[in-house]
């Protein structure tokens, strides 16, 4: 203790009073001179006599001084200040080896930021809520097939009375339509329905106002999340305890949640609140207090105080047993699996971090790629410092203060940049927040920079600059002193085969390798994936969405109101055709069910995908009819009728004539009308989905879309000059009807390319990155042979070498370094590349096209960064270079 307080006190002495000290203790050793001065003088001796042996007593002034110094102050962090301060300008000296450098680190730091900022907002950063450690999602895993992982209302009642784990248990009905008035147009927005103990479970708390109350469960309350507030009633401080319009029905809001905000699963983006009590008003088909089979509800839980989580699953396997032993038609087979809440989902789970996981790995590799770059420069840059570090030795430094001095400057270098890699993701991480998934629901995809990524970055800085500066720096400082002040390099002896640069170059151009192979691969993907045949045309298309029934439509008036609309839209000038859908195609999910058919055969088909249309759909979308007809005049109660597709009637009935037969599903019994041909139903790289199409007019009233209904035009002019007209039409009809997904059809469908193109960028600039960082690399290899090497240049071209032969010497030395690389690189690239298969369209891992071009495309580009200082080496003039010392 006494010891770090002495330590203190220097530092403190230090740092605060320098000057002070320095002058008391000038002051104290003049006194001293002076007495004994004085005594010799006394003694018998001259001044001069005396005030010499009064310095000899004291050990010399200068060595006094230096004594006080190291014991007043700490001489380490001294040095370490000088040393530091002496960096920028050694840095600045070489400005263009630290150029390059940082140029270098901060392309492949900047990536790393991108895509850990990726990996930051989905995987790292936890829910916003109060104390998110201890708040749990809860879910259920069945033995048996199970449609999903939600509670049932009696199941959640009763874990919240049972468990004693928990200090309260909060369930939700995670999407919610309505449609919002305010300031502007009607507005589609979604929302969530919850228990009244909700937002005291998570500990939230509110902007304004309160969140619900034990009384609120069967109340019209509602609380707004901070954004719509402020876009929708302009930031009204006064709003707590106003009435507003919901979907036509009035509710009293009770509370402003935070923005950050918006649902405890964060990649949902909802935007209100009401308690679940009243979600019926909302969600018309949402079952109150629904049977102990229909699982609707997520559900979360706040653990109690010392309450550890193995003691929480304990419980929770507990009463799992207790409740299949109770219930056994519904809950045998069944357990809870539990997480921290704001965790990605388990469904999802695994295909996230595979794509976040081969960003991260692609990003290292760039990183790594750079940093073989710069270490090269750093190896160069020491061997011409190596007459300095001699001339220093011999002045007394020490090997280990000229180490640290270069580490320094490896470090500050790198952290140079880290901060240009901080500012380039800073634009790349803006524009993967733009990004849209082609998805039916409101999703928040931000992604920026935070405390996390930042600090992932300083220390991959630090760890770079230090990693990189080991090598050069124990190399400089080890020189052989006679030898390197006569100016002969011991980093390039002649004669080594295989130095560290070349090393350095290899492991640089095998890494280049993969990942080159990745970006080629990732390419060939994107160009297939334009080639995929869709099923229907997109062109000339205005699509845009409403929803009559969160109005308070019924049925009958619902497709009472959407023919209507339909009847305006074919009259505008210029359409040629309006048509109307449940959910438009390749929206990323859609409604599917079983079917069986209905004569003795009992084939069955384990899902097919269902959508509502109406006449004239497949004839708009351009969708092949291979038999039958179009739907008609159906009506509500008329025998319902349904057209699929080509795989439907291949996968149930073995052939594509199924005109005639008739099938049974959950939805009811069906005969088959048409057949037309395939289309991609939810996403670009699905498999080919069995598809049933049902009349629109037949299906509102039994199987109300969630979604609302989509109307779609076809024109032959420019669609999105349509787009006001469409909604005066609409308001005509409706002036409260919200307008929303409105885009063209060619939009929506480039959405659905957004996971190749968004793969394909970034292999393509990584790639791209990697390979001009190997070819620089490489480039600087041979240069930097053709530099050492100039005086034997010299006398070969005077003792009659040719040009040519010149220029073949040093252009086999890349090449055999680019070949050893390859033979690296190759085997682990299609290792590697396994990894990517799930996210291909269209390419095998192990394409054969991408394993034999890219080791190809890499020697065409090692010839030319061979050839160049190849070239200039040929052109050396031998009596310039027999005077080069």
């Amino acid at each position: 203790m006494q010891k770090l307080r002495a330590l203190w006190m220097r530092l403190c002495g230090l740092l605060l009073h320098p000057r002070g000290h320095q002058d008391d203790f000038e002051a104290e050793l003049e006194s001293h001179l002076a007495m004994h001065t004085e005594d010799g003088i006394r003694a018998g001796l001259s001044a001069q006599e005396a005030r010499q042996q009064a310095l000899i007593k004291l050990g010399g002034v200068e060595q006094t001084r230096q004594a006080y110094r190291e014991r007043a102050t700490m001489p380490w962090l001294e040095n370490l200040v000088r040393d530091v301060r002496y960096a920028p300008r050694t840095l600045v000296r070489q400005r263009a080896v630290s150029a390059v450098a940082v140029i270098s680190i901060g392309l492949g730091i900047g990536a790393n930021a991108t895509i850990f900022s990726m990996v930051s907002r989905f995987v790292l950063r936890p829910a916003p809520v109060g104390d998110p450690s201890t708040l749990l999602s809860l879910q259920i895993i069945a033995d048996r097939e199970s449609c999903c992982n939600n509670f049932s209302w009696p199941l959640y009642q009763d874990l919240r009375e049972d468990a004693r784990s928990f200090a309260n248990v909060a369930a939700y009905y995670d999407l919610v339509p309505a449609s919002i008035g305010g300031y502007g147009e009607p507005e589609r927005v979604w929302g969530q329905a919850t228990t009244n103990n909700f937002f005291d479970t998570l500990e939230l708390p509110m902007v304004l106002g309160r969140g619900f109350s034990s009384n609120d469960e069967l109340q019209p309350v509602i609380v707004l999340g901070q954004n719509l507030w402020k876009r929708r009633f302009n930031g009204d401080s006064a709003i707590v305890g106003k009435t507003i319009l919901l979907s036509g029905r009035s509710f009293t809001v009770v509370g402003i949640a935070p923005a950050a905000f918006h649902s405890v699963d964060q990649i949902l983006h909802t935007e209100f609140w009401v308690p679940l009590g009243i979600a019926a008003q909302l969600v018309p088909n949402l079952p109150s207090k629904a049977p102990r089979d229909y699982h609707w509800l997520d559900v979360v839980a706040r653990m109690r105080p010392g309450v550890t989580r193995l003691q929480v699953q304990a419980e929770m396997d507990t009463l799992a047993a207790r409740f299949a032993q109770s219930f056994p038609a519904t809950d045998k087979g069944e357990r809870f699996a539990m997480e921290q809440a704001g965790a990605l989902p388990m469904r999802d789970r695994s295909s996230v971090l595979i794509f976040l996981g081969a960003l991260l790995l692609v990003a290292l590799l760039l990183l790594a790629i750079a940093a073989a770059n710069v270490a090269n420069l750093l190896f160069a840059q020491a061997a011409s410092r190596q007459r300095d570090m001699a001339v220093r030795l011999a002045l007394g430094a020490t090997r280990g203060r000229l180490r640290r001095q270069m580490l320094i400057e490896s470090t500050l270098m790198a952290i140079c940049g880290g901060i240009m890699g901080v500012l380039l993701s800073l634009g790349s991480t803006r524009g993967l927040s733009a990004l849209r998934l082609p998805a039916p629901v409101p999703l928040d995809l931000h992604v920026g920079l935070d405390w996390r990524v930042l600090l992932f970055c300083f220390l991959l800085s630090v760890l770079s600059g230090v990693l990189l500066g080991i090598g050069p720096a124990w190399a400089a400082a080890r020189p052989l002193v006679p030898n390197a002040l006569k100016g002969e390099e011991a980093l390039a002896r002649p004669g080594r085969k295989l130095s560290l640069r070349n090393l350095l170059m290899v492991a640089q151009t095998a890494m280049s390798v993969v990942l080159l192979s990745a970006t080629v691969l990732f390419l060939r993907s994107l160009q297939e994936a334009a080639g995929i045949n869709i099923g229907f045309n997109p062109r000339g298309m205005l699509i845009f969405s409403v929803d009559p029934r969160v109005h308070g439509y019924t049925a009958t008036k619902t497709v009472a109101f959407l023919d209507q609309l339909r009847e305006r839209l074919r009259a505008l000038p210029g359409v040629a055709a309006a048509v109307c859908t449940d959910v438009a195609p390749l929206s990323g999910g859609n409604r599917s069910d079983g079917f069986s058919a209905a004569d003795q055969s009992g084939k069955q088909l384990p899902s097919a995908e269902l959508y509502m249309v109406t006449p004239g759909y497949f004839e708009a979308l351009g969708i092949r009819r291979l038999a039958g007809r179009d739907f008609g005049s159906e009506t509500a109660g008329g025998p319902k009728i349904a057209v699929v597709n080509e795989a439907f009637a291949e996968r149930l009935f073995g052939e594509t004539d199924a005109v005639g037969r008739h099938i049974n599903g959950p939805t009811g019994n069906y005969e088959i009308v048409g057949v037309v041909g395939n289309m991609k139903s939810r996403t670009l790289g699905e498999q080919t989905r069995p598809i049933l199409y049902r009349s629109l007019a037949q299906s509102v009233e039994g199987d109300p879309s969630l979604m609302g209904y989509t109307l779609i035009m076809k024109t032959a002019g420019d669609p999105a000059a349509l787009s006001e007209t469409v909604r005066r039409q609409v308001y005509a009809l409706d002036p409260a009807m919200a307008i929303y997904n409105e885009e063209t059809m060619e939009e929506h469908v480039r959405t659905a390319y957004v996971l190749p193109n968004l793969a394909a960028t970034l292999f393509g600039i990584f790639g791209g990155m990697g390979v001009i960082l190997a070819a620089t690399g490489l480039y600087g290899v041979v240069s930097y042979s053709v530099s050492r090497r100039t005086r034997e240049i010299g006398i070969r071209i005077a003792l009659g070498a040719r040009p040519g032969t010149v220029e073949g010497l040093f252009v086999r030395q890349g090449i055999a370094l680019t070949l050893i690389a390859l033979a690296l690189g190759w085997p682990a690239a299609w290792m590697l590349t396994k990894i990517a298969a799930s996210l291909l369209y269209g390419v095998q891992p192990h394409d054969a096209v991408t394993f034999l071009c890219v080791p190809l495309f890499l020697v065409a580009i090692a010839l030319v960064a061979c050839w160049i200082p190849a070239r200039r080496a040929a052109l050396v003039d031998p009596m310039r270079a027999l005077r080069t010392e």
